[in-house]
Order: structure tokens, then sequence, then C-alpha cells
């Protein structure tokens, strides 16, 4: 027998989530979604569960993110809308993404390896966010024509300065510190510690547990780089972000911009957008309400479809984008991305009693 995609348990106080695909480093799906969802609303309302405990099976990451080639499959066979099967989960997903961001109970999540994408949605929202020495977080949607979606534009809008408009469109990778500096993550804990830490938990609250683990984490690159990455994108486009990462002149500004012009065009001015957007929405629900609306347009996409041909079917690493260049994505085209979807909108609120 295969085991599950996603094993729960519960026992001692705790209530255990450990994501089960570790050949696809833990990639998430609708049934693992559902699963999760499941367990989080029985808990949230069971004495017997203290504390939730999320973890990722193997050792090279907590969670890739979706599952892409399943996107990939439903995007290329014309099903872009809010009933195709990747609409359904993203709903679906988003769903659980706010469920966990006002959870009542502690919910402590080990980020160990790469937390990527979805990885980041079931992370990035909990109240007891574990980073260790080998954690590798990041939103890379921009590479694969894609643009953050699960709350991420909600975190990436709210760092210091503009540390996340230069990690969503470059997808530079968080170490720890980074993490931590940014908003993604709240505690160090190195790995070889994250065994007793989760044993202690059987035993203390997730405060006096992690508290006896907890080190000080290395220190942030991107906050020592914050001079240049706030001058260069506070800019109001991404051609203009792109002009003065040149201009500065440092070698992390000039390899920023070349990074930026091999992603997607038009997946880089929405998410320009989309950023800007978000720090502007009052909560995470008003958030993913506006990411539905894009995720649902980019399904529609052709840029969708080649950055996943590119990066993950046929692996050659050459999308050809459409538009080719910055300059041929029209603001028209960008405000595609934004519309409203009728019947079919998210429609996420803040839950009665929490406003």
């Amino acid at each position: 027998m295969t085991e599950p995609e996603v094993l729960i348990d519960k026992r001692d106080g705790l209530g255990l989530i450990t994501l089960n695909r570790p050949k696809a480093i833990n990639a998430l799906n609708h049934a693992m979604a559902l699963d999760i969802t499941r367990a989080l609303r029985e808990w949230a309302a069971d004495d017997e569960v203290r504390t939730v405990v999320v973890t990722g099976a193997g050792e090279r990451g907590l969670c890739a993110g979706g599952d892409i080639v399943a996107i990939h499959t439903d995007a290329k066979g014309g099903g872009a809308n809010v009933d195709s099967p990747t609409g359904v989960f993203w709903r679906d997903e988003y769903i659980l993404n706010a469920l966990i961001g006002r959870y009542p109970k502690p919910y402590v999540v080990v980020m160990d390896g790469i937390v990527m994408g979805g990885g980041v949605g079931l992370s990035g929202h909990g109240s007891h966010r574990i980073v260790t020495e080998r954690s590798k977080i990041g939103m890379p949607e921009v590479g694969i024509g894609f643009v953050p979606d699960v709350g991420g534009t909600y975190l990436l809008s709210r760092t210091p300065g503009e540390i996340g408009t230069h990690v969503a469109l470059t997808t530079a990778r968080m170490g720890a510190g980074d993490a931590i500096a940014a908003g993604f993550a709240d505690y160090f804990v190195t790995s070889e510690n994250i065994a007793a830490l989760l044993e202690t938990l059987r035993t203390e609250s997730a405060d006096i547990a992690i508290a006896k683990f907890a080190s000080d984490a290395p220190e942030s690159a991107l906050v020592a780089q914050r001079s240049w990455i706030d001058a260069c994108y506070s800019a109001d486009s991404v051609e203009e972000i792109v002009a003065r990462l040149r201009a500065d002149g440092t070698p992390e500004a000039t390899r920023a911009a070349e990074d930026i012009l091999g992603k997607s065009p038009v997946a880089l001015k929405v998410t320009l957008r989309s950023l800007r957007n978000a720090r502007g929405l009052p909560n995470l629900e008003a958030v993913l309400n506006e990411e539905y609306r894009v995720s649902i347009a980019a399904l529609a996409s052709h840029d969708l479809v080649e950055g996943i041909r590119a990066q993950v079917i046929d692996k050659d690493r050459d999308p050809r984008w459409n538009p080719a260049t910055l300059a041929e994505v029209s603001t028209a085209a960008v405000d595609a991305y934004f519309a409203e979807l009728g019947v079919g909108e998210l429609g996420l609120n803040i839950p009665e009693g929490q406003q």
C-alpha cells in the first residue's frame, strides 16, 4: 500500500500534520489541501489539541510549492476558469491560507530546507514559523509566467523597505536570516535541534518549547543591501526598476537586473501591480481575493503554459515569452489580470468575531 500524501495524527496535545511526498519535495495538491483544512477545522474546537505542528517528510524541504505539472495540464488543455480543476484547487488552497492566518491555536511550522510558493502559503501565515540553517524560502512564480499567490503578495508587500519587491521580481531565495528579517519567519533553530524541539512540544507550550531551542539567526544579507534595494525597487514601473539597477553599478544590482530580464515580462508587470495593491489592502483575506482573480487570469495566459514547459516539462530553460519585452506589455494587458470574476469571486471575509 502507498502511504497517504499527508499524514495527520493527534497525540500528546498535538495536532500533527506531515506533508508526505518527499520525492516531490512535498509539493501540495488539491487532496492534500483539503485534508489539511479538514484537520485544522476539527482541531480548532478540539480541547485535546493544544498546538498544531506542521513538518515535511524527507530531508529536502517542507514544500516546494503546488503541483505544477497538474496546473500545466489544466492550462494547456484550455481549462482556464474558476470551475477548472486548478481553479477549484486554488480556491480551496487560498481558503486554507486564510484559515492558517487566523488560526485560534499555536500553529508551529518547521520551514526546514526548500519552502517555495504553495509552501509559503502553508507556513508564512502561521503563528510560530521556524527556520533552520538549511532553509531556502522564495516565491519563484515570475520564472514560470505566474504571479506570487497563496497570500505571498501580502507578505512580500509588508517586508522592510523594498526587500519583498526584490525577492518577487528576481525570484531570489531567502536564507534563515533573510526570512526572519523580511517577516516570513519568527525563530531560528538549528536542524540538529528540531527533533528535540518537536519532542518538547509534547509537554510544553509552543512559546516555552521554542525558547529552549531557538538561537540568534544569521545576519540578513538582504537587509545589509537595503540601500540599493530600496532606492531601485521603489520605482513605479519594472522598466524604471531595471534602469535604476543597471545604473547603480554594484555587482548585486547588476545581477538583479539581469535576473529580472529573464522572467516573463507580463508576469513581472502584473506582480509589481499586485505588490503595490497588496500594500494598501487591509488584511490577508482581501489580498487573497485579489490574488485569486490574478491567478485565474494567469491560467489562461500563454506565459504560464510556456514557463512551466521550459522550466519543468522540457527543462530547456529557454521560455519564449509573449509579449517578449517589457515595452510590449500594455497597461490594458495588466489591467485584464485584475478583472472581477462575478459569481466566481473567492469572496473571503474576516470570520465573524475576529474583526
